[in-house]
């Protein structure tokens, strides 16, 4: 002990480098830890913001949503394009005594067009939203798909027509279409209108099933009339009391 003692004091101007030294090392191992919680700090955000999150800063407003972009914009458009195109078959009964298999579930391509509609609607974003690259991805393949498994059950609706049903029913189909220009005709009387749907709806029972959407669009067009002329408004005043036989 007396030695280390010695050399301490002969030799005590060794701690000066040595102190140094150590504050070196010390400094360097506080900013590569410093280092280290940046970049993961960095990759944290990144991360954050590929998944389409929000990154708040402590005590800064709330940053606003970010406007759709026109990516998104343009297959919200496809998407409501295919269903306008899907509509007029389920809307129009014509087309629907026509291609009866657009209407038919149990067709396995209609099926999987209904199937992709249904995918569709439920990746589609909400009014103002705006999707993330991963969900964007998402709707872009099933709108894909959507467009084209409606393409498919259309080309094949238009090709075999009513080949599904017996002759006799075919019979009965055709007959529909013909009542159902009648019965939407403006030239013909309320009367031969409304005999003629009700003859329409005879004929396709238990062969097609129109959806409530497409009857009440049919009753619509089946109860147009003329419109109903103007009748001046009764007279008021006194001039209107007085009698027909009191002028003198």
């Amino acid at each position: 002990m007396h030695d280390f003692w010695s050399f301490a004091g002969n030799y005590w101007w060794l701690a000066f480098p040595l102190f140094g030294m150590t504050m070196g090392v010390i400094n360097r191992r506080v900013k590569f830890r410093e280092a280290s919680a940046r970049r993961r700090h960095r990759e944290q955000l990144e991360l954050i913001r590929a998944q389409g999150g929000a990154i708040e800063t402590p005590g800064a407003a709330p940053m606003p949503l970010a406007a759709p972009t026109d990516g998104q914009q343009r297959l919200i458009a496809a998407q409501d394009a295919v269903t306008h195109r899907w509509l007029e078959y389920e809307l129009d009964a014509t087309k629907l005594i026509t291609y009866p298999a657009m209407s038919d579930g149990r067709q396995p391509l209609t099926a999987a067009f209904l199937r992709a509609k249904k995918a569709a609607d439920n990746l589609r974003p909400a009014e103002g939203e705006t999707l993330s690259p991963s969900r964007l991805r998402e709707y872009r393949d099933a709108v894909t798909d959507y467009e084209v498994a409606f393409d498919v059950a259309e080309r094949d609706a238009r090709r075999v027509k009513d080949a599904a049903f017996t002759a006799d029913e075919r019979k009965r189909l055709d007959t529909a279409k013909q009542l159902l220009t009648v019965a939407t005709d403006q030239a013909a009387t309320p009367n031969e209108r409304q005999l003629a749907y009700r003859r329409v709806r005879e004929e396709l029972d238990g062969l097609i099933l129109l959806s409530d959407e497409a009857v009440d669009v049919l009753e619509k067009k089946v109860a147009l009339e003329l419109p109903r002329e103007r009748t001046a408004p009764p007279a008021s005043g006194p001039s209107a009391e007085a009698a027909p036989g009191s002028a003198a």
